[in-house]
């Protein structure tokens, strides 16, 4: 791909531009994109934090609810 390209992609009506990044996700391979060290490490932290005591986190419907509350405010 080159510059040019890239200037036309830019060009593109968001609904053009979204139905593209749309399409490059998908071919994406299940299992081939690289993931850092850092967000495993994240994931075992939380995993462990998790498995430590089940009921500290907060029902999905709770958190939610207070994030909708917080975008109409």
């Amino acid at each position: 791909m080159t510059p040019s390209d890239i200037t036309e992609l830019l060009k593109l009506p968001a609904e053009e531009k979204l139905d593209l990044i749309e399409a490059l996700w998908d071919s994406l391979e299940e299992g081939k994109v690289p993931v850092p060290d850092w967000h495993l490490a994240e994931l075992d932290r939380r995993l462990a934090a998790h498995k430590d005591d089940p009921l500290a986190g907060e029902p999905w419907p709770a958190v939610r609810a207070r994030l909708l509350a917080g975008l109409k405010s």
